[in-house]
C-alpha cells in the first residue's frame, strides 16, 4: 500500500492500459480518478472493480483535448480532494493512414488528443502541485514516438512531442519536488492490437527481441514504480517497455 492516501487521476482510464494502470494505483492504495470522454460503461466497470477489490475511485468523463473541460475536472479534484498526488496522461486515439492519403482532421484530432491533452492535463495541475511542493507526472508515450512507425506520422509526432514535454516540465518542476516522467510501451495484447490478423501479429512479434507482445500489468507496474516513493530522484526520464525492440 505504497500509494496510500494518495489522489491519482489516470486520463483515459477505463480500458486498456489506463484500465491497467487505474487498478494498479489503486492497490496501492491511491484513490483513482478514472477520466474517460466516451466510454462511460467501461469506466464504471473499472471503478465497480477497484471498489470490488476494496479499493477506492470514481469516474468522471472530460474530453483532455477541451482546456475548459480540463480545468473544470481539475477543480472538481482539488474541491474533493484538495490534491492531486499523481496524474497519469494516458488518454490517447490513433487515425492510422499512409502520409499521403492522411486527412488534415485525422492529423489534428490525434494531437489534440494524444498531445494536447497532455499538456492540459499538465498545466491545470501543476499549480496544485507545486503549492504543495510534492508530485508525480506520468505521461505514456509509445515506441512510435522514438523510432516512429510507418501509417502513423499523426500517432508518432504526439507521441515524441509528450517525450519533449516531459523533458521540458521535469526540468521546470524539479526545483518542487515533483517529478516528471514517460513510459513508451511497444506492442500491448490490447484492443488496438486484437484488429490485427495473425500473421501481422506474428510478423510483428518476429521484430521484437523478446517475440511476444507485452501486456498491460507490465505497463503498470512501471507506472506505479514511478508513482512511488522509490521513483524519487528520477525525472526527465523515457522508460521503453517494448521487449526490446527500441534497443539500438
Amino acid at each position: 500500500m505504497k500509494l496510500k492516501e494518495k489522489i491519482a487521476l489516470v486520463t483515459g482510464g477505463a480500458k486498456g492500459i489506463g484500465r491497467a494502470i487505474s487498478l494498479k494505483l489503486a492497490a496501492e492504495g491511491a484513490y483513482v480518478i478514472v477520466n474517460y470522454s466516451a466510454s462511460g460503461d467501461s469506466a464504471n466497470r473499472t471503478v465497480d472493480d477497484i471498489k470490488a477489490a476494496g479499493g477506492q475511485a470514481e469516474a468522471y468523463k472530460c474530453n483532455v483535448a477541451v482546456s475548459s473541460e480540463v480545468k473544470c475536472m481539475v477543480d472538481y479534484i482539488l474541491k474533493k480532494h484538495t490534491k492531486i498526488d499523481i496524474l497519469v496522461n494516458n488518454a490517447g486515439i490513433t487515425r492510422d493512414n499512409l502520409l499521403m492519403a492522411m486527412s488534415e482532421n485525422d492529423f489534428d484530432i490525434v494531437n489534440a488528443v494524444n498531445l494536447k491533452g497532455c499538456f492540459n492535463c499538465m498545466q491545470a495541475v501543476c499549480r496544485a502541485m507545486i503549492k504543495a511542493r510534492k508530485g508525480r507526472i506520468i505521461n505514456i508515450s509509445s515506441v512510435s514516438g522514438i523510432a516512429g512507425n510507418a501509417g502513423q506520422v499523426n500517432y508518432s509526432a504526439s507521441k515524441a512531442g509528450i517525450i519533449g514535454m516531459t523533458k521540458s516540465a521535469a526540468k521546470e518542476l524539479a526545483s518542487r519536488n515533483i517529478t516528471v516522467n514517460a513510459l513508451a510501451p511497444g506492442f500491448v495484447v490490447s484492443e488496438m492490437t486484437d484488429v490485427l490478423s495473425d500473421k501481422v501479429k506474428e510478423s510483428i512479434k518476429e521484430s521484437i527481441p523478446m517475440k511476444a507482445f507485452g501486456n498491460v500489468d507490465d505497463i503498470a507496474n512501471a507506472a506505479a514504480f514511478f508513482a512511488g516513493d522509490e521513483a524519487g530522484y528520477i525525472t526527465g526520464q523515457t522508460l521503453c517497455i517494448d521487449g526490446g525492440m527500441t534497443c539500438f
